[in-house]
Order: C-alpha cells, then sequence, then structure tokens
C-alpha cells in the first residue's frame, strides 16, 4: 500500500502531458529541433564508376550525329540540405549507416502527433532558398512560398531566405498530420524549396519527413511497429533546369550545342537526346550505383517503405520490388504507382533471401537507369 501511495504521489507530481503519456504509454510530446543548411555540393550519380545492374564499367555515352560518341559526366554541381549539429552550422551531423541510403536527399525530419517540429534553415548557396513542408501545420510566417497572398512584414521573411542568412521554421504536428484510417502506424511527407519550386527542386533541395501516430512512437519518434524504415525518392531529375549550370559533355558545351549537331541520322535516337540532360534516379543513384549494403534488410524484418516522386513532366512510377511482396493501402502488391508529388507507405516482411531488383517499370525510366538492388539476409 506505501508503494501504491508513493506511486500515486509521483504521478500526480509531474506535467499533465506527462501523465497522459504514462497513461497511454506514449513519449510525451516534444519539439524536435533540426539544423538544415542549404550547401554547395558535387554529386556523383554513379560513384565508383560501375552500372552494378549489368555488372558493368559504366558506359553511357552521348550520341553525337557526327559520329564521335563522347562520355557524359556523371558528376554535377548542385545544392542539397545537409543536417548540422548545432546554429553555428560548423559540424555537419553524421548520417546513421541504416540512413546512408537517403543519398541526395536531404535529412530525415521526424515528428510525433502532438509535437512541435523546429528547423533553423541556413542558406549557405548563391540565391534564396526556403523550406516549404507538407502535411503539417504552419501559420504564413514558416510557409517557405512566396506568392501574392497578402501578407507583409514578418510573415514574408520565411518566403526566401537570402544567401548567408539564417531563418527558423516552426511547424505544428496536429493530428491531420498522422496517419490517416487506412494508414499504418507512420506517413512520410517531404519538405523541398519553393522560392521557385521547379528549378529549386532540379537543382536538390527535397527531403524526407516521416510523422509517426500518437502512442506509436519510441523517443526519438520512429514507429514502435517497425523494425527498419526505407525512403525512396523516384526522381527524375532535369539538370538543364536546375539553376547551376552544369557541363555534362566538358567545358563549352550548352544547351544551344543540341541544335547545331544537326539532324540524327536514326530517327529512334532522338529519345536518347533527353537524358542527356535528365537523371532518372532513385534517391540520387543511377544503375545500381546505391551501395548494396545502404539496403540490406533481414527475413522476417518488419521493413515500411516510404515512396515519393517529385515533380517533373514524367514523374509517373511504378517501384517494383522483385523477389518479396508489400502491403499498400491494406492491399498485396509488389508494384506501386506514383504520380508526380504523391508520397505512400508500403509495409514489408521479406520471406525471400537474395540481391533483388528494385526498380521503376515504366520502360524508359528503367532503361535510362531508374533500377537499384536491395538484399535480404537469412
Amino acid at each position: 500500500m506505501f508503494i501504491m501511495k508513493r506511486a500515486a504521489l509521483i504521478l500526480l507530481a509531474v506535467s499533465p502531458s506527462s501523465r497522459l503519456a504514462a497513461q497511454s504509454g506514449s513519449v510525451p510530446p516534444e519539439t524536435r529541433t533540426y539544423f538544415i543548411a542549404a550547401d554547395n555540393v558535387s554529386w556523383d550519380y554513379v560513384p565508383g564508376g560501375r552500372d552494378e545492374i549489368t555488372g558493368q564499367p559504366y558506359a553511357d555515352t552521348a550520341f553525337f550525329a557526327k559520329g564521335k560518341p563522347r562520355p557524359v559526366s556523371t558528376v554535377y554541381k548542385k545544392v542539397l540540405y545537409r543536417e548540422y549539429t548545432d546554429s553555428t552550422f560548423r559540424t555537419l551531423k553524421p548520417r546513421p549507416a541504416e540512413w546512408q541510403h537517403l543519398g541526395f536527399l536531404g535529412p530525415l525530419i521526424r515528428g510525433v502527433v502532438g509535437d512541435t517540429i523546429r528547423v533553423v534553415f541556413r542558406n549557405n548557396a548563391q540565391r534564396p532558398y526556403s523550406i516549404h513542408p507538407h502535411g503539417v501545420f504552419y501559420q504564413k510566417s514558416a510557409e517557405g512560398v512566396p506568392y501574392n497572398d497578402g501578407t507583409s512584414g514578418s510573415d514574408k521573411a520565411d518566403d526566401g531566405v537570402a544567401p548567408g542568412a539564417t531563418f527558423t521554421y516552426l511547424w505544428i504536428v496536429p493530428d491531420r498530420a498522422g496517419p490517416g484510417p487506412m494508414d499504418p502506424s507512420s506517413v512520410m511527407w517531404m519538405y523541398h524549396s519553393h522560392v521557385d519550386e521547379v528549378r529549386d527542386i532540379n537543382t536538390g533541395l527535397f527531403g524526407p519527413m516521416i510523422i509517426t501516430a500518437r502512442g506509436k512512437a519510441r523517443p526519438d519518434g520512429s514507429p514502435n511497429d517497425v523494425d527498419r524504415e526505407i525512403v525512396a525518392s523516384f526522381m527524375q531529375v532535369e539538370e538543364q533546369s536546375s539553376w547551376i549550370e552544369n557541363k555534362p559533355f566538358g567545358p563549352g558545351f550548352t544547351m544551344d550545342s543540341l541544335g547545331a549537331l544537326g539532324p540524327i541520322a536514326n530517327p529512334h535516337l532522338q529519345q536518347d537526346i533527353y537524358p542527356w540532360f535528365v537523371k532518372f534516379t532513385i534517391n540520387g543513384f543511377v544503375h545500381g550505383s546505391m551501395p548494396l549494403a545502404d539496403l540490406t534488410i533481414k527475413k522476417g524484418q518488419r521493413v515500411r517503405w516510404y515512396l515519393m516522386a517529385s515533380t517533373n513532366d514524367f514523374d509517373f512510377h511504378a517501384p517494383h520490388w522483385h523477389g518479396n511482396t508489400v502491403v499498400l493501402n491494406g492491399m498485396r502488391t509488389d508494384v506501386a504507382q506514383l504520380a508526380m508529388m504523391q508520397m505512400v507507405s508500403a509495409d514489408m516482411i521479406p520471406d525471400d533471401v537474395g540481391t533483388w531488383l528494385f526498380h521503376c517499370h515504366v520502360s524508359f525510366h528503367n532503361e535510362e537507369g531508374m533500377a537499384v538492388r536491395y538484399r535480404v539476409t537469412p
């Protein structure tokens, strides 16, 4: 009886939110702070120089009507979101091994229903950028988008953060940002720069945010009914729409150079002009170049895949898992469907050990390299 009375007194002494958490078995709401910068980065779409789908050296070449194909560079200048340890923005926060597969995506932002997300954003690039979130609740002062919305003063400071400047975004995580009735215990939303949405995203400013249901989260915000989470962004990156001028065919080559090539001898090769500047990627990797270790899971694990697409004209995708199946929207499948900027969650309990293909089933996306491998170990 003495122990029970002492326990009751202790419970009464803690905060109401802590008492609610203790009763529900959940973690109490908190403010989760992230220090994220827009940084100038050189990104290699084929690290290691190998097409790991074919197992051969990467040999993509550009067709020139005059006959001499020239190698296409796989390294592009980008502006990417990167996470730092504190507000000094001096030390990059190491990315955990289980999240190395994010590639050129921004850092993972987590929240639990009831939380507040605080993002301290530093623009280390050469033009204004922002962070615009999907799904969560924000005031006009934290939307991250410039348009004629009738606001002024401090409500416009978030619209575009000037080079060298810092801005703090505050987003609330209400019930409507969490999983719906047909969703699993967590859902993914994207965030991206929205000063010029098309050009900003093609420059590289795009990332994932995962929201877990109240009562379903571990202290770090991850869903407590999942062993492993994987984010896969099927993106057609149009480098010609980036703010940064890259030279995929070496110095002196510009988009205007295409007009000087003359007629293409074989009409079917005209479709090859488009992929010269467009990278058909999964998280910034093409032709299987994502390290296999980054997508290694275990037989019997509860694995949640979060899938999303980007914003360009042909960003319709059909992600397909070889070897295993998932449950998506309550249905069993091994192929998902994504339209532009769509986000879905799929649960897998892998039972088939081996190295398997994970790719887009849109034919020319697959041919142009929108494929990686994942491995299931015993």
